[in-house]
């Protein structure tokens, strides 16, 4: 199924936390001066117009991006996370919300390499475009998991792979599952940032299971819940399992997460940082 567009949801409680930890980690990681590769499997447009008819009928940035847009955090992660979306509205009007790889691509350097696949016959030729002047980057209108076999390993040792499908289909949590555990096998040194909705919670708690019992070892759970679990009433939050995290991540979004709930949060909201599997 191709039916999903992100251009729906961008800026939503859901991109906060995603791009929250996807900065904390690159921000790590680009402390050291040797090349690192960043890949992403499921990359959409890579960029999106909040004043589109899109982001307009469902207007999920409004309880997202937009509630932090003028706030002045405390939380140094937090301020380079809208730093870097405040380079694309140098007017201080929020007009624009980047995706995961338009965040990277603003973030890498000149020597690091950029990977990313996405097989939406409209948003690849939009991502792709955004990219062609860039060194060192593979852009492909391909399969997720085809990706990895094609990509990984890159040419470097160090990087960041995420993975965030739109699981339209039941089938999606174990074809990650599975996907995961090749491209592990792959690249074991890179960190997995895995992003996933909090829907009904059973199925989360299984699919998490899942995960843990791979056997791979040192993953943490990040998860922000806007609403308090029901049924029936779509997504209340959303979550992020880090595979080999940096050992300042679970810190640094605990003080970035404080600020988030404060400012995002309903009485019902609460989040939580959790080592699932130890080094």
């Amino acid at each position: 199924m191709l039916s999903y567009r992100h251009s729906y949801h961008a800026g939503n409680h859901a991109d906060v936390i995603k791009h929250l930890t996807e900065v904390a980690i690159l921000d790590y990681l680009l402390k050291k001066d040797k090349p690192l590769c960043y890949h992403d499997t499921h990359a959409g447009a890579g960029l999106y117009s909040l004043q589109s008819e899109h982001a307009q009928k469902t207007a999920e940035f409004k309880d997202g991006i937009a509630k932090l847009w003028h706030y002045q955090p405390q939380s140094v992660v937090l301020r380079k996370y809208l730093a870097v979306i405040k380079q694309l509205n140098p007017d201080n009007e929020l007009n624009f919300y980047p995706g995961s790889p338009k965040i990277a691509a603003l973030m890498l350097r000149e020597q690091d390499h950029m990977q990313a696949t996405e097989l939406h016959p409209t948003d690849f030729p939009i991502l792709k475009s955004q990219f062609v002047k860039r060194r060192y980057s593979r852009i492909e209108n391909t399969d997720a998991y085809a990706g990895f076999k094609a990509m990984l390993p890159p040419l470097v040792k160090r990087g960041l792979v995420l993975i965030d499908p739109p699981y339209e289909l039941r089938t999606e949590y174990q074809d990650l599952v599975t996907g995961l555990l090749d491209a592990y096998k792959r690249w074991p040194q890179a960190t997995y940032a895995i992003w996933y909705p909090v829907i009904e919670r059973n199925a989360i708690e299984a699919f998490i299971a899942a995960i843990v019992n791979t056997g791979i070892r040192n993953q943490l759970r990040i998860e922000f819940n806007l609403h308090a679990d029901s049924q029936g009433h779509g997504m209340t939050g959303s979550g992020m399992l880090v595979i080999n995290p940096p050992y300042t991540l679970a810190e640094d979004l605990k003080l970035a997460l404080t600020e988030v709930q404060q400012q995002l949060g309903l009485a019902s909201s609460h989040y939580q940082i959790t080592q699932l599997v130890g080094e």
